[in-house]
């Protein structure tokens, strides 16, 4: 993952932050080859700035049935 406008160093400081905000740059750029952990699309998904319809299919891969997150 390539980016030129954030700070990674400063970012890694604050983890959460910084996996919030990797989780939305591969969601919304490209995996790259990369893998996005279960686990952790799970439990940042509501915190992520996404596309609605993206977090809507998103849900619907996690956990087959949309009512029940």
């Amino acid at each position: 993952m390539y980016n030129w406008s954030t700070d990674t160093t400063e970012l890694q400081k604050h983890p959460e932050q910084y996996t919030v905000w990797k989780l939305e740059q591969l969601l919304n750029y490209g995996l790259n080859g990369n893998k996005i952990p279960e686990k952790e699309l799970k439990k940042y998904l509501n915190l992520l700035n996404i596309d609605p319809n993206t977090r809507r299919f998103l849900k619907l891969l996690l956990y087959e049935n949309i009512d029940t997150y």
